[in-house]
């Protein structure tokens, strides 16, 4: 059994994925890059032992980067993950901003990744802006928006969502980081199970 290590105000973390589980259908999927680099961040923190612990957790063998796995079996290891990290890491959340910044840095080292940062040309506002789209080319699964709040201010919001918002705080502030915004700020907050919105900003 997985020991975690919950901050306040933050759900029970097997209670939270038994209901994300729940809502889950068949056609929801993600990348396999995303399952191998949270499996490298466990290895790399806790060791081999703790990576085969996570990925027995994910029920499937092995990884193919842009092959599309089913979400619930990226939960089941990323669940896992954090819940060994918390102690090394400063908690279950850090643990999945660590895991959801590791998946960001992972997709943009790609192809398509180099592509998204190309098209953003250097400029945050349109890197965020694009957001919507490069989430879907990762993942088959919900629906992105952005609304400007100021010239480098915006709130992303993301509807039917299986990640918590800790990973996608990871997600956002190193997309920023990418490609040269300074002084990120990310705050999300949940606004129902698979419901999330974010502040962002930089300078």
């Amino acid at each position: 059994m997985i020991a975690f290590e919950v901050e306040r105000d933050t759900p029970e973390p097997l209670t939270e994925l038994a209901r994300r589980l729940s809502r889950a259908e068949d056609n929801d999927r993600a990348r396999g890059m995303f399952f191998l680099g949270a499996l490298d961040v466990v290895r790399k923190e806790a060791g081999e032992a703790a990576a085969a612990r996570c990925l027995a957790a994910s029920r499937e063998r092995s990884f193919v980067p842009f092959f599309l796995y089913p979400i619930t079996s990226f939960l089941r290891l990323s669940y896992s993950a954090a819940g060994l990290l918390a102690p090394r890491l400063g908690g279950f959340e850090s643990a999945m901003r660590t895991m959801g910044a590791r998946s960001a840095q992972d997709f943009l080292s790609t192809v398509v990744g180099r592509s998204f940062l190309a098209l953003a040309g250097g400029c945050p506002r349109r890197l965020v802006s694009n957001l919507p789209s490069g989430y879907s080319t990762a993942v088959s699964y919900g629906e992105r928006d952005v609304a400007w709040l100021g010239e480098r201010q915006g709130r992303v919001s993301m509807f039917r969502d299986f990640m918590p918002h800790s990973y996608h705080e990871g997600v956002l502030r190193a997309a920023l980081e990418a490609i040269g915004a300074r002084d990120t700020y990310i705050h999300g907050r949940a606004m129902g199970l698979l419901d999330s919105e974010y502040v962002v900003s930089w300078r």
